[in-house]
């Protein structure tokens, strides 16, 4: 654009008031420099924008084209303020966070019910995706944070970490029971039992295939799992053995539904939080880690 807002926004006053003494007091501006901005325009524009008459000005042919471009271009600034004063005035803006479908039902949804009653008007997209995903958006910066298990290399992020949590293997009382009776007394439910895992794909597979190579541990008979919801139901259901979460199977195990299997060497705790990259900010992101370093689920 060759020539500056200014002269435009001189132009569009002039041509909504279609007077330069009107527009010079809507402006706080001389009518001097009012006539002597248009000139300048219509003289490296090449053509005459306003017909001057004893009531005013009129736009001419050239001047109703211009003005309809400059009427668009300085309405959508006007939106734009607005909808600025409004995220200020009412806390509105826009969040995008990354979780897994577990870590999503077990933990984000009680963080989002309290955030959503103390910020109604924000708008949050939630990108259900893997854990894995998730961090690789986060670099991208293609979204504002995520909440997943404490990276092991954290490269440019930031943790903000909120609870612990513990892997451990569950079966169903009547399974034991069965593997028992088919197996012998002295069973072992590794070697002679089905185990359940979460896919190859997920960081949580990921830590329990380490572990088990650590400790020697391999089973007979896999069954992959793609969600922790289904590891619990299959476990539920007697299908077999499954590495889930303690803290999301709490109930089954106060129940009886489920027992915990004994192992050698327990499995080593995980840090669950949320993790972000420093170089992005915005007031919905800032206020989203503001509550959550303020919130306890």
């Amino acid at each position: 654009m060759d020539q500056n807002l200014s002269q435009y926004r001189i132009f569009y006053e002039v041509a909504k008031a279609g007077n330069i003494s009107k527009a010079a007091k809507e402006l706080y501006i001389s009518q001097p420099a009012i006539s002597k901005s248009i000139s300048k325009l219509e003289d490296s524009l090449g053509t005459t924008l306003f017909n001057r008459n004893s009531r005013g000005v009129q736009l001419t042919e050239e001047g109703q084209i211009l003005f309809s471009h400059t009427s668009a271009a300085f309405d959508a600034l006007s939106q734009g303020e607005q909808e600025l004063k409004r995220i200020k005035n009412f806390h509105m803006g826009h969040i995008s966070i990354g979780v897994s479908n577990t870590l999503c039902r077990f933990i984000m949804v009680s963080y989002l019910k309290g955030y959503i009653e103390k910020y109604p008007h924000m708008k949050i997209t939630i990108e259900s995706q893997s854990s894995t995903h998730t961090l690789a958006m986060l670099d991208k910066e293609r979204i504002d944070i995520g909440l997943v298990a404490e990276p092991r290399y954290q490269k440019n992020l930031v943790f903000l970490p909120v609870m612990e949590i513990e892997d451990i293997f569950v079966a169903a009382p009547s399974y034991l029971e069965n593997l028992r009776l088919r197996e012998g007394e002295h069973a072992d439910v590794f070697q002679d039992g089905n185990i359940m895992l979460l896919d190859r794909n997920n960081i949580t597979r990921h830590y329990i295939d380490d572990y088990m190579n650590a400790n020697h541990m391999e089973a007979n008979s896999l069954l992959e799992v793609t969600t922790m919801d289904l590891l619990i139901e299959f476990a539920r259901i007697g299908l077999g053995a499954a590495c889930v979460i303690g803290e999301f199977v709490k109930e089954d195990l106060e129940a009886g539904r489920l027992v915990q299997l004994q192992l050698d060497t327990p499995i080593n705790k995980r840090t669950i939080g949320f993790a972000y990259h420093p170089n992005r900010s915005s007031k919905a992101l800032d206020t989203f880690i503001d509550f959550i370093k303020h919130t306890t689920v």
